[in-house]
């Protein structure tokens, strides 16, 4: 099943920010949809805040088809 949430690890592997500074865009990506504090962040947030591909996301998140 492919994965719908970002965690900032991953934003940290995907751009090679610090992981305190994955964390502030997870946090401006979940300010930005409108979510409370503490809920999830899926893909689509946070390819909306930063201009990523939301397809290349998903596959980077993924790995290769057929996992």
């Amino acid at each position: 099943m492919p994965r719908i949430c970002i965690y900032p690890k991953d934003v940290a592997q995907l751009t090679g920010r610090s992981y305190d500074a994955a964390k502030r865009l997870v946090r401006r990506a979940r300010e930005a949809a409108g979510k409370p504090a503490g809920a999830l962040v899926s893909v689509r947030d946070f390819c909306q805040l930063t201009g990523l591909d939301e397809d290349e996301v998903t596959r980077a998140l993924n790995g290769p088809a057929g996992r």
